[in-house]
């Protein structure tokens, strides 16, 4: 395996033992979050109904179609294996980040189907496919939070943001389990931005998910509202903070702002959802969480108290060596090529080894 530049790269392993043992916050049974969360996302699945059509691109075949997810709701997605393949291989999904698609993935998912896996790249709630037309960018998606967020009528609220492209993964891994191609003891989950938020929300609860990279969407919301650091994570999604401010009254876009918001849309993430008491749940699956030093979306104080969560729950049933943190020196909200890299080499080293 190609050795990492440490010049870049900080590789936390149990760096923030000392931070839990000064006394983290309390959460909640990791069954009862994990229970919980599920009471609160799940709804009645439409059939699969697989729709789909593959061609051949040299050594790969590439399959596109959609599945079903709900009533009026199904996933569009893009998947790519060698054509020589002739055994049931691991599967590894990735989630894209706001304003980006299952396509932007085609990439990785060639790179990591070179490396013998089935990869899957799915369209996250209002983005992509998922708009007639095809999205323009994060647009539609602000659209429909805007919508869910002056929705009178708890029957008819949607969660597009996060907590229904996180139900969308569960329906992906039923459909993975389907297939005669993939090995369906052996399914992983990359995710960037948005969606590695989506990861540690959606695959901390799934056992059949069996190795998780969530990338750069670590972080604590709850610390980022007590601290005055939510600015990075509003921006993704500002034109829905200023239809809020307003509506609330505010002369300013403020934390008042973004708690009113953030509690409508995503229940329970200041609390039992945030991530420091889901990412417990991951443990003793392998866990490498990619963060930036710099990353204004997921300020690194906050993310710490998440890594020092995930590295107590580790500890406790000792699997300390599935657990690996790199966050990326002087880097900002972005991925660097060793990190990529070491993803790859995680996502092989457990589902592959």
């Amino acid at each position: 395996m190609r050795k990492l530049s440490q010049s870049l790269i900080v590789v936390v392993l149990l760096g923030f033992t000392l931070l839990a043992l000064a006394g983290p916050p309390s959460y909640l049974p990791v069954e009862k979050v994990r229970a919980d969360f599920k009471r609160l996302l799940e709804r009645k699945k439409a059939p699969l109904e697989v729709k789909s059509a593959t061609s051949q691109d040299g050594e790969f075949r590439i399959e596109r179609g959609s599945i079903g997810a709900e009533a009026v709701e199904r996933i569009p997605f893009v998947l790519v294996r060698s054509a020589s393949a002739t055994r049931r291989l691991p599967a590894v999904i990735a989630l894209h980040g706001t304003g980006g698609n299952k396509e932007g993935q085609v990439p990785l998912l060639r790179t990591l189907a070179a490396r013998s896996f089935v990869a899957i790249a799915i369209d996250g709630r209002y983005h992509g496919e998922r708009v007639t037309g095809g999205a323009q960018g994060a647009t539609e998606y602000q659209d429909a939070i805007i919508r869910a967020w002056k929705e009178k009528d708890a029957g008819r609220q949607e969660h597009p943001f996060f907590y229904d492209t996180a139900w969308d993964l569960w329906r992906t891994v039923d459909y993975l389990q389907t297939r005669s191609d993939v090995d369906g003891a052996r399914i992983g989950v990359i995710g960037f931005s948005k969606g590695g938020i989506e990861v540690w929300l959606g695959a901390s609860v799934d056992d059949r998910i069996k190795v998780a990279v969530p990338a750069i969407g670590v972080q604590s919301f709850r610390w980022s509202l007590d601290h005055d650091q939510w600015q990075g994570r509003a921006k993704t999604i500002a034109r829905a903070h200023e239809v809020a401010r307003q509506d609330l009254g505010e002369p300013v876009l403020n934390q008042r702002v973004c708690r009113e918001l953030w509690n409508k849309l995503i229940p329970g993430i200041l609390d039992e959802f945030d991530c420091p008491s889901m990412i417990r749940l991951f443990a003793p699956r392998p866990l490498l969480i990619l963060s930036g030093e710099n990353d204004p979306n997921c300020p690194l104080p906050g993310a710490k108290i998440a890594f020092a969560a995930a590295e107590q729950a580790y500890a406790q049933v000792r699997a300390s060596d599935r657990l690996k943190i790199m966050v990326a020196a002087g880097v900002g909200h972005a991925v660097t090529a060793e990190q990529r890299e070491a993803a790859l080499e995680w996502l092989q080293k457990w589902l592959t080894e």
